[in-house]
């Protein structure tokens, strides 16, 4: 593998795996003084949910990355909508709304296009003829 092609591979890799732990972050909220250690772990368990989702989806895209990155994409995308509105009812910012995107649902739709592109490059120097 080419130095170019090792970085089309590894950087949706990479990305991924730090999106999906900012993403796991959010369930650091489940742990609640009023709350006993068993509801603890297990709403701490329930709200990792999307983050196990996403595990199981980086490692189909590790192996497949056209229809992982065809995934990644369609939820960036999809679920950004519905993180806007969500948001925009909460706060009734535009710009906040937006940033809230950019952070948590985009960063997705990235790697879902790097995926893409780490399968042409991978795919297009395999059948590049030796010179």
């Amino acid at each position: 593998m080419s130095n170019s092609t090792n970085i089309w591979y590894w950087t949706p890799r990479m990305l991924c795996i730090i999106a999906i732990l900012f993403i796991s972050l959010f369930a650091l909220d489940a742990f609640s003084a009023e709350l006993s250690f068993w509801q603890q772990i297990g709403a701490f368990l329930i709200h990792l949910i999307p983050s196990f989702i996403l595990i199981a989806l980086l490692i189909l895209a590790w192996t497949k990355e056209f229809i992982g990155g065809i995934l990644f994409m369609l939820i960036g995308l999809g679920l950004s909508p519905v993180v806007f509105s969500h948001n925009y009812r909460m706060n009734h910012s535009i710009f906040m709304s937006l940033g809230i995107i950019l952070t948590i649902t985009i960063p997705f739709a990235i790697v879902g296009i790097l995926f893409i592109i780490s399968h042409f490059k991978r795919k297009k120097s395999k059948h590049k003829p030796y010179d």
